[in-house]
């Protein structure tokens, strides 16, 4: 897990409305499962295929001005799902981790992970590490991998976190503020996300950056996530750059 010690880079979309692309684009990954279904295949079937799309997202970033790519792989809500379904995203991680991470590494790709680790495996858990050790040197597309990730979690860890600093004096209760809680977030060494997207048609949030989204654009789309493209990702990102983002304010 990244230190507390970093504090999130200065960079960002512009939020003076001048048209400039989503600098950091955040992706809820939904439909792998009725994207096999459609095909008379097993869910993790769907998945599969959208671990394949996820290298295509990446990739495309830095020729669409995107530094920051967030994507949700695993929520706390998913592991209610059949244990075979979890069984098989458990062991898909790990193979995707362990097969991508020289390629992450080649492409100056830094991937980070956020969420809750005390519930994977020991060996998943290890090769997350591995993989952060390997690419924290990069500087080009910054990967964040959400696994075992819920916003309300989040929140939760992070206001223990905080309340503990409190109790040992490290902090004052007057200084708690919406400046303070952000540096305790799994987040706290990013900028908040710029254009959150939801594909398969699902025009909801499920948990996904509930603080860090709070002045976000949202695109819920109808493509499933293993047909999801390089150039709808473009064309999701010239949309933005459209948009009069006022934050609030009005302009004169």
């Amino acid at each position: 897990m990244v230190s507390n010690t970093d504090t999130a880079p200065s960079e960002g979309a512009s939020e003076d409305g001048t048209g400039q692309g989503p600098r950091h684009v955040a992706i809820i990954m939904d439909g792998n499962g009725r994207w096999a279904q459609s095909r008379g295949r097993p869910r993790l079937f769907g998945h599969h295929a959208g671990a394949k799309r996820v290298r295509e997202i990446v990739e495309c970033c830095p020729s669409l001005g995107i530094k920051y790519l967030t994507i949700f792989a695993f929520s706390t809500e998913n592991w209610k799902r059949t244990q075979v379904e979890v069984a098989g995203l458990m062991s898909l991680f790990r193979r995707y981790i362990s097969k991508e991470m020289k390629a992450l590494a080649a492409r100056n790709v830094r991937v980070r992970f956020i969420g809750d680790r005390v519930r994977l495996d020991a060996k998943l858990v290890q090769l997350m590490d591995q993989l952060e050790e390997e690419t924290k040197g990069n500087d080009g597309t910054n990967l964040t991998i959400a696994l075992n990730y819920g916003g309300r979690d989040e929140v939760a860890r992070a206001t223990k976190r905080l309340a503990q600093d409190v109790a040992a004096g490290k902090l004052s209760p007057d200084d708690v503020d919406e400046e303070t809680l952000p540096k305790y977030l799994d987040t706290h060494v990013l900028p908040d996300p710029d254009l959150v997207i939801r594909t398969s048609g699902e025009a909801r949030i499920s948990n996904f950056l509930l603080w860090q989204s709070a002045y976000a654009e949202y695109e819920f789309i109808d493509t499933l996530w293993p047909d999801f493209t390089a150039e709808e990702l473009g064309r999701l990102c010239r949309g933005y750059g459209a948009r009069d983002r006022r934050f609030g304010a009005v302009k004169t």
